[in-house]
């Protein structure tokens, strides 16, 4: 059985200051921590005690993981596994990377995020070129806020070819972009504009809570981030006779972790294996195109909501 495991313990400290976020400078006691540390131990030896399971992961955590030692101990165990086709975390690379050097670095990846406020380009960039250098694979994000969009432009020109650079629109203020902002980062990143909107989802099908599932540190399953439903436990046997293909239960979805596994978008044949860290399918196109599906997908849903 083949699963994408989007994983979140109960780390949700952060060592950055980011307004728009919620954890942002929340610091966790010795106690909180050793919780998170003991939650992702007993996920990476469930993960080794399983090899009939096919398993991605992707480390969501609500805070910075790789600031944490557990965290980078967990992607190194992973990787050597051999029923683990990915282990990929989000991060904001202010850490140390010696510790990469440990990992199969085939079955590792990064989803790296630029927080212009917290640090400098130049520092950023300097840590996507060790990773460069140590052969690791990787995709570049930033938050689209419109008083970023200089630095933006001077990100991508100081990334290597091929990097791909995805915008995350900003959506808590609406109507926050004028025609010519989106149109200037759609320059930069051809999804863009698929990211900044809610795409329609009741009814629709979706491989979270089929073959796609969020877990918690508890092992709590349910089908993504944005549903609170529980499905299951995945520390309880038989866990995946819960697992089925069932259609979206909310209005819509707006991020990225969860709208890329809309069947209709058809974002899998844009990112291929690359889907759950957001490296796109062809790794020498750093600003990916919209597949020919996707593009009738969204002048149809024009013609249904006009």
């Amino acid at each position: 059985m083949n699963l994408s495991i989007l994983y979140r313990g109960p780390l949700s400290s952060c060592n950055y200051g980011c307004h728009y976020c919620p954890f942002a400078k929340r610091v966790e006691g010795a106690a909180e921590l050793a919780r998170d540390r003991r939650a992702l131990e007993r996920f990476v030896a469930w993960v080794a005690d399983h090899p009939q399971f096919h398993i991605s992961v992707l480390f969501t955590p609500w805070g910075e993981a790789l600031i944490r030692p557990w965290y980078q101990r967990a992607l190194i165990q992973l990787s050597h596994l051999s029923n683990v086709e990915k282990a990929a975390v989000q991060t904001n690379l202010s850490g140390r990377l010696d510790w990469t050097e440990q990992c199969d670095k085939e079955r590792v990846a990064l989803w790296a995020t630029f927080h212009p406020s917290e640090t400098t380009r130049a520092r950023f960039v300097t840590q996507c070129q060790e990773l460069d250098r140590r052969g690791l694979r990787y995709s570049v994000g930033v938050v689209g806020l419109n008083e970023h969009g200089e630095e933006i432009e001077a990100l991508r020109q100081s990334l290597a070819t091929g990097v791909y650079l995805w915008i995350n629109a900003y959506k808590r203020e609406p109507d926050y972009y004028d025609e010519a902002m989106v149109e200037r980062f759609a320059r930069i990143d051809s999804l863009f504009p698929v990211n900044n909107q809610y795409h329609p989802s009741l009814g629709r099908k979706c491989r979270t809570g089929h073959s796609v599932i969020a877990v918690d540190g508890a092992g709590t399953i349910r089908r993504c981030h944005f549903v609170r439903e529980p499905l299951g436990n995945l520390y309880e046997p038989g866990f995946e006779q819960g697992l089925m293909e069932r259609p979206c239960p909310n209005q819509t979805c707006g991020c990225h972790i969860g709208y890329a596994h809309l069947e209709e978008l058809n974002l899998l044949q844009v990112f291929g294996s690359g889907l759950l860290e957001r490296i796109p399918a062809n790794p020498a196109d750093e600003s990916p195109k919209p597949s020919p599906l996707l593009s009738a997908f969204n002048e149809s849903r024009s013609g249904r909501d006009g």
